[in-house]
This record gives C-alpha cells, structure tokens and sequence, in this order.
C-alpha cells in the first residue's frame, strides 16, 4: 500500500474513535520489529523520524527504508512523519524526501531550546501548513511546551527540549489559545502540552491529577471536538523493561512513565497520535544487554538484534490493541498525496474547521 498522510490515517481514527502510536525510527531492525507488529494486528502505523534520526541515518537511507517497508507489507497503511521539525527548510526538506505529514514545532524557537512567543508559533506553523498543504502532505502543530509540571524543566530528545524553568502556564495548554491557534494556522493535529515530557524520566512517582493533566486534554477536546489531539512524551516507561535493563547491567534510577489507562483516557477525548520512542529504545536496550550478559562470547550481531527486535514487536503489538488501532488496516482506502492536495485546495478538508467553529 502507498504511503498515506497523517490526516487521512487520523481522520479515519476519529471516524472509528481509536488511537494510533507513533513510533520513532533510526535503522531498519526497528522498522522490521513495528511492522511485524503492524501486520500480525492489521493496524495502520505511523513511523516518525526526528532531526536527529535524518542526521543518524540519511534522508535517503529513511526513505528507500520505508520505501521497502511498505512494499514488503503492501496491505498496512503507512504515514511517514517528521518529528519536531524546527524551520521550514527542515519540514520542506523532509516532504521532498518522501515524508507524508511533517510537525513544526513552533513552540520553541529554531534552536529547540527556547519557548517562543505566541506568535511567532502562530505565523511559523501556518506558513508550514501552506506550503505542505499545497503538496497533500499533513501538518502537526504545536500549543504549550513539553514539559514536567513536578520539576518545571523539560526533558531532551534528539536535541529538542527547553532550557531553564518553565511556567505552569507554559507546560499547560490554554483550551481558548488553542481554538484560536487552529482556526489561524489550519494545522490538521495539534500536539498539546498536559505535564508529559520527552525521554524516561517523566515522573518521580505514578503520575495522578497534579502532575498529569488528563483534565487540559477534556477542556481542549470540549473547545475543539473536530481537532485531532496528540500525546508527546506518552511512553509508559514499563518498569518490567527498567527491571531487564538493570539485571543486565543497567543503572537506570526508578522513573515512572505515562500509564497505558490513562493514554486509553485521552484517547477517549480525542486524542488520535500518541508519540511512543523511549519505551522502543527500552525493549531493545534490555534484550542486548541481556544477550551481552548472558553469552559474553558471542559476536555475531544479528544474534543480539532478533531477540531486540522480537522485544520491540511484542512492545508494539501491545500498543495497536490497547490504542484500538488493531484490525483497522484493511478498512483504510489509500488516497494519493496529489488527490489530498486537490482536496485541501478545494477546502474539502476544511469542515473540521468549520465545525470546530461551530462548537
């Protein structure tokens, strides 16, 4: 099946009222082990790439990757996203190399350490929206910054992440901004901030109503019905891959991550992308540290890499089903970039606009 773009996937899980993970990609094992997870439960899949992974890997290397990916799995719709991307030439660069959906997150500055002003993100992630909208490809935009509501600071990420204490009203979306920052940018997602934040180490206990704000998620979801919410920060951080790691020779201090119910809370008010990397990298971390630990002998790469790979796969699976996402594949009717183009130009896309405006 044709890459498909991130506002058709999503419009289509709102239709069916399910959430889709957003697993983020480097190399080809990682590719292998979501997709293996993608066809074993017919869900669609989103892969994302961050700045740093196109540096990692190549732009080139990512797309004839998934390029492949897709052809070895001709029935799983498939979104290749840019996560966090920081400028235009960095969201433009990445459609021309064959991404569908790009994010510009203008909530920080181009250095990807600076909150930025309101409007600066405002002007910024419509002009994205206008440019990729002109090609068919979707736009995640960004309201609030990621952050944790215990400590104020912000997690870093492939080099994205504030600098410096930040304020209760930074690491909250406002509902009413958020209405307006979508009706002015067009975006067709909107990653919100509710108190989640990049990498393992979220929270210092099980997150409850003061540290997670399920309760930002409700007030936007009642402002913008017709707005397609998104999660940053969401692995769950499981403590049973904190355990593998560090009976392998880990030293991971005890954290605790976003907790699968509540993210099945979110998505039952409308949220539709849930950004997953952190407990990816878990599962395979634990499963090479196990094989070095276990077989001190061995050298052979592909020996650590398939229980690695097998660890991601049942990672991913658990995820399709818990999200809904599973069995929904075969529903999915591919529509060609240029057909989404047309549509935008069109302003068939346009009633999520209008109903939101309504609401």
């Amino acid at each position: 099946m044709a890459l498909i773009t991130l506002r058709q996937l999503l419009d289509h899980a709102a239709s069916e009222g399910y959430g889709v993970p957003a697993f983020n990609i480097n190399n080809m094992e990682q590719g292998l082990a979501i997709m293996a997870a993608a066809r074993a439960c017919d869900a669609p899949v989103i892969l994302q790439a961050s700045r740093g992974a196109r540096s990692y890997a190549g732009d080139i290397m990512l797309r004839h990757m998934v390029e492949a990916l897709s052809e070895m799995n001709p029935d799983i719709p498939m979104v290749l996203h840019q996560d966090h991307g920081n400028n235009d030439a960095t969201c433009l660069s990445a459609i021309r190399h064959g991404f569908t959906s790009v994010m510009m997150d203008g909530s920080l500055e181009e250095d990807m350490k600076t909150p930025a002003s309101y409007d600066y993100n405002v002007e910024i992630t419509a002009r994205v929206t206008r440019a990729a909208h002109a090609v068919g490809a979707s736009v995640e935009g960004e309201l609030g910054v990621l952050g944790s509501l215990e400590t104020g600071e912000a997690g870093e990420e492939d080099g994205s992440g504030a600098v410096g204490k930040l304020s209760h009203d930074q690491l909250l979306t406002d509902p009413d901004q958020a209405v307006d920052f979508v009706l002015k940018t067009r975006c067709d997602a909107l990653a919100i901030a509710c108190g989640t934040s990049h990498g393992a180490y979220k929270f210092s206990r099980k997150p409850d109503g003061e540290i997670l704000s399920m309760e930002t998620i409700r007030r936007i979801n009642e402002k913008l019905p017709n707005t397609h919410l998104v999660m940053h920060g969401s692995s769950s951080v499981p403590q049973a891959l904190q355990d593998l790691i560090n009976a392998n020779g880990g030293d991971m201090p005890q954290t605790y991550g976003v907790p699968v119910e509540e993210i099945e809370r979110g998505i039952a008010m409308g949220v539709r992308k849930v950004n997953i990397d952190t407990d990816c990298r878990m599962a395979m971390t634990g499963q090479l540290r196990k094989v070095a630990q276990e077989k001190r002998a061995e050298f052979d790469p592909r020996k650590f890499m398939i229980p690695a790979m097998e660890e991601l796969e049942a990672l991913c699976r658990d995820r399709f089903e818990r999200f809904g996402a599973a069995g929904q594949a075969g529903r999915i009717k591919p529509v060609s970039m240029d057909e989404m183009a047309r549509r935008y130009a069109s302003g068939a896309l346009d009633p999520q606009i209008a109903a939101n405006k309504a609401a």
